[in-house]
């Protein structure tokens, strides 16, 4: 999502906007008609796009889960057998910071209406997300082999949890700008993993 380059569609234009609204003020504040005024096509035409609130909020979870995964293969793909398990990881972690610097507001959606999605999209956001977990894991039991599976489970989840913070720094003057923020939570990240490696 972060890494495109190209003007964005119709449909995508009307997934951002909405994603900022819902975040904003919730699901349920946020009316179609709202929707469509904030990318100047009338709110009935949204139904063109999608069938509805549910179907667009649905698009975002599913959407963003299966881009970090797909771009966590990605940079596994391109880094086999020519990088270090350090510089993986710290491929693994750019992507994450990407997506938490440029997406917030797909966070903030995350964390409070994900029980909203219907019981298959639910679980394939979870799947989604057990997958590109279990990828970090494997990177970082490479580069410390000592750390238990457990361990670097829990790891993984703590660092996601301090990347995922940055939707709460929104008071103005609050990050240091984005090529700071980006390095500082890297690396605040891989002092993370380089304490649960530690013995």
């Amino acid at each position: 999502m972060a890494t495109r380059t190209d003007a964005p569609t119709r449909r995508e234009q009307i997934l951002k906007e909405a994603a900022r609204l819902f975040a904003e003020r919730g699901f349920h504040g946020v009316g179609v008609d709202e929707i469509g005024a904030a990318v100047g096509i009338s709110g009935p035409g949204l139904y063109r796009h999608f069938a509805g609130k549910d179907a667009m909020l649905a698009e975002l979870l599913v959407g963003i889960s299966g881009s970090l995964l797909t771009g966590a293969k990605q940079r596994l793909k391109e880094a086999d057998g020519v990088a270090a398990p350090e510089a993986v990881l710290d491929s693994l972690i750019e992507g994450h910071i990407d997506f938490a610097l440029d997406d917030r507001p797909l966070i903030t959606l995350h964390d409070r209406e994900l029980d909203r999605l219907r019981d298959s999209d639910r679980k394939l956001v979870r799947q989604l997300q057990r997958q590109y977990v279990e990828l970090w894991v494997g990177v970082v039991r490479e580069l410390y082999p000592e750390l238990a599976e457990p361990a670097a489970r829990s790891a993984v989840h703590s660092v996601f949890g301090l990347l995922n913070s940055t939707p709460h720094l929104t008071r103005p003057g609050s990050l240091p700008g984005r090529a700071g923020t980006a390095e500082l939570l890297h690396r605040m990240a891989r002092g993370a993993f380089a304490a649960a490696g530690s013995r």
